[in-house]
């Protein structure tokens, strides 16, 4: 198989809990029934990217648990090549715990596990996957001297790069200048830039910022306000898709997957942006993060708003 997109990322299990509103520190809050579900930034971006039609690789790394087939089960049906993932005794496969509130908004914790094992040395061994894709993809919940291994190979073989920086850190420079095209959220956007993010103005400024520091395209999802990109062109804002939500969990993930599926296929970054809204819009109405993403089928029908 050749992948046109390879992600590196993390695989997790999700334990999801519905609650009226997210608990405050030190408060304990009845929840509804637990979903144990497939996640992690990766598995999720590498998923929703498949789901909508592009041949992708994941290079991952996951323990020798109960919870392995949970979490690659819908990875493995739709086609995803996990050549690349690594199976690794004596350490747990990653786990987040999710809480979603009445308004759909969330609250997550991570425990890495298995994630905090991806070494360069993991990702020297798919550099030939690497070198061949059209599309690199990765974020920030693996060790940064694997991702910067990862973008170094991927730049040194002209293989555009996608960086999701979540959870958000401080990044080198020398990274930074190799990213094409840079996905922060807000919150995310605000702490590498430093900046304060509570308008459009200021997150035009901010995408700005960070676009001089990575030299390529940057897009700060805004949630249902939308995106905004910065380019050589300037900036310019995508009005998020009206839809009633009721659970955000993985929207970032579906958008990063939908766009990234788009633009391998060859669209206009304009039309990669509007095409991941659309995606994402369709996932918040529905429950849960995979569980949510949408197929091309479902794109191209009326569920999804045009």
């Amino acid at each position: 198989m050749v992948a046109n997109i390879v992600v590196i990322g993390s695989v997790n299990v999700d334990l999801v809990t519905p609650c009226v509103r997210l608990p405050r520190p030190g408060e304990t809050l009845r929840g509804g029934a637990l979903q144990i579900v497939a996640g992690g930034k990766g598995a999720n971006q590498a998923l929703a990217a498949a789901r909508l039609g592009a041949s992708v690789a994941l290079v991952a790394c996951v323990g020798q648990d109960n919870w392995v087939d949970v979490a690659l089960a819908g990875l493995r049906s739709q086609g995803v090549d996990l050549s690349h993932v690594v199976s690794l005794p004596g350490v747990a496969t990653g786990t987040a715990m999710i809480q979603v509130d009445a308004e759909g908004q969330n609250a997550i914790l991570l425990s890495p596990g298995a994630n905090d094992a991806l070494t360069p040395a993991q990702i020297d061994a798919a550099s030939a996957l690497i070198g061949s894709a059209k599309l690199v993809v990765c974020q920030l919940e693996t060790p940064l001297d694997s991702i910067e291994r990862a973008v170094a190979i991927a730049h040194a073989a002209g293989v555009p790069v996608l960086l999701n920086p979540a959870p958000a850190q401080q990044l080198p420079a020398a990274l930074l200048s190799q990213i094409d095209i840079l996905i922060p959220n807000e919150s995310e956007a605000a702490a590498i830039a430093s900046l304060v993010l509570e308008d459009l103005e200021q997150a035009a400024a901010a995408a700005e910022s960070l676009r001089h520091a990575t030299g390529g395209t940057v897009l700060i999802t805004l949630g249902g306000r939308g995106v905004m990109q910065a380019d050589k062109r300037g900036c310019r804002h995508f009005p998020a898709p009206r839809v009633e939500a009721v659970d955000t969990t993985g929207a970032g993930d579906t958008f990063i997957g939908g766009f990234a599926a788009a633009l391998v296929d060859g669209c206009p970054i304009d039309s990669a942006i509007e095409w991941g809204q659309r995606a994402a819009a369709i996932s918040v109405q529905r429950h849960g993060a995979q569980a949510a993403m949408p197929t091309v089928a479902e794109m191209n029908t009326k569920e999804g708003p045009k």
